[in-house]
């Protein structure tokens, strides 16, 4: 069998064929609704070089490892099945240049072409059983893998930010793997904040040793992500000490050891939350709007007002206020995806705003933050269009193909989470993206809709072979 597809891309095939060499290529490139890992992979695309990856046929899990065949930079690679989940699988990666079209209005320059020749197990009853899903499956995972590489490397040509060295914090979590992986792709250094000391060169534990602390001023960039999961259990008085002192606390030492560096970077971002305007019912919200009144709201106006060392030294500091993120892999999309599989509808009432942006608009958001120098202070991070929690419902129901017809009554939500569900699940917030769009940011995804395509697997791109 044979799958062949193509899609243009707006960088040259030297440029294309660097991001796809660099480490965390095959990480950025797995689709986040498929559980698949890289177990092992010794970061090259040369003759003899090997991959392993760990995935679930049907439930049961499989080690696929592929070894490297052809390697031609910048014009070609090659993978072999060794051994997996198909009986022979065969892929070749083509770069091939473009010719601008004269008036400018295709900034294609190079087309990336992906072939592979693949036979299923099991014979002609495997064939006769499993074509349709394999190809089906093949087709969701190179949309996905078409659509990031393009939009990454549309990113990196946007702004053309020379490589530097980016300190992160929460590199770990849900936003700093991701964010890191296209940093690193994008031809950038990352040094990963730490709690604890390590041997790892790239890794500092800058808030116990003073050596690490030190060698922040190798950084041209921080950004600062860290902080404890305010939805991971029930918001008991030790929980809520942990969630602001892991924010607060933290935030204020980086601050005050950035502000003494001789060498200070330049921009540190600084996570913060729409939750610093506590529940607003209808009422649009612009970086302008007062804070709440409630724990979340004092934690993020606290958060904020840490960074306060760094302003005064001189650095610039940019707050993105982070809306619902959306993942597969992670956070809010991740939980609710089971009842959603199961015809779960609208939290509550379902009238409260819920201001979401898609993980990749997170991580596009901060990486034109680093670029724009004009950009500073307290910046939403949410999509052009905020939705009310049943409309949420609705749209996520129709992506899956469950209708969303069994609410989740508030008093059970507080019931089963206590303080936390007013919060995180019942709370209104329509906050505004309009700072964002008006300082130069575009964005991936506006509509719910096609984000949730993109996120859970349901676009297709056919073969042109």
């Amino acid at each position: 069998m044979l799958f062949q597809a193509q899609t243009a891309l707006p960088v040259d095939v030297e440029q294309a064929f660097a991001y796809h060499e660099r480490p965390g290529c095959l990480g950025r490139l797995i689709p986040p609704w498929e559980a698949v890992t890289v177990e092992r992979s010794d970061g090259s695309l040369t003759v003899g070089s090997r991959v392993v990856l760990k995935t679930r046929v049907f439930g049961v899990p499989v080690r696929w490892v592929a070894e490297h065949t052809a390697y031609d930079p910048p014009h070609l690679f090659a993978d072999t099945q060794v051994s997996g989940p198909f009986a022979a699988w065969d892929h070749e990666h083509r770069f091939a240049s473009l010719d601008q079209v004269a008036n400018g209005s295709d900034t294609s320059k190079s087309l990336l072409t992906d072939r592979i020749e693949y036979r299923l197990p099991g014979g002609v009853l495997g064939r006769s059983l499993g074509a349709g899903k394999a190809r089906r499956t093949i087709e969701a995972m190179f949309a996905y893998r078409h659509r990031v590489t393009r939009d990454d490397l549309e990113l990196a040509s946007n702004y053309s930010l020379q490589p530097q060295t980016i300190a992160v914090s929460g590199s770990s979590g849900l936003v700093g793997t991701t964010l890191c992986q296209l940093l690193t792709l994008l031809g950038h250094r990352v040094l990963r904040l730490v709690r604890s000391p390590s041997e790892r060169a790239e890794e500092l534990a800058v808030w116990s040793d003073s050596r690490d602390a030190n060698r922040l001023a190798e950084a041209d960039a921080v950004i600062h992500l860290a902080g404890k999961s305010i939805a991971s259990g029930r918001w008991t008085d030790r929980v809520k000490a942990e969630i602001r002192d892991s924010r607060v606390d933290h935030t204020t030492r980086l601050c005050q050891i950035l502000s003494q560096l001789d060498r200070k970077p330049k921009v540190l971002i600084s996570a913060s939350a729409t939750g610093i305007y506590g529940s607003r019912g209808d009422e649009m919200l612009s970086e302008s709007a007062s804070p709440g009144d409630d724990f979340l709201a004092d934690v993020a106006e606290e958060w904020e007002a840490a960074c306060d060392p760094a302003r005064e030294a001189g650095i610039r500091v940019v707050h993105p206020r982070f809306g619902v993120v959306l993942s597969p892999r992670g956070g809010a999309l991740a939980k609710m995806l089971l009842p959603a599989k199961c015809f779960g509808g609208a939290l509550g009432s379902g009238r409260q705003w819920w201001s979401w942006i898609g993980l990749d608009d997170v991580v596009g958001g901060i990486y034109h933050a680093l670029a724009t120098e004009s950009l500073r202070g307290p910046v939403n991070f949410v999509s052009p269009q905020p939705l009310t929690n049943r409309d949420f419902a609705t749209t996520l129901g129709r992506v899956l193909g469950r209708p969303a017809i069994l609410p989740a009554p508030a008093f059970v939500l507080r019931m089963a989470l206590g303080e936390m569900a007013d919060a995180l699940l019942l709370a209104s917030s329509r906050a505004s993206s309009q700072r964002l769009i008006e300082s130069g940011y575009r964005f991936r995804f506006s509509d719910l809709e096609s984000c949730l395509r993109y996120l859970l697997g349901a676009e297709r791109l056919e073969s042109t072979g």
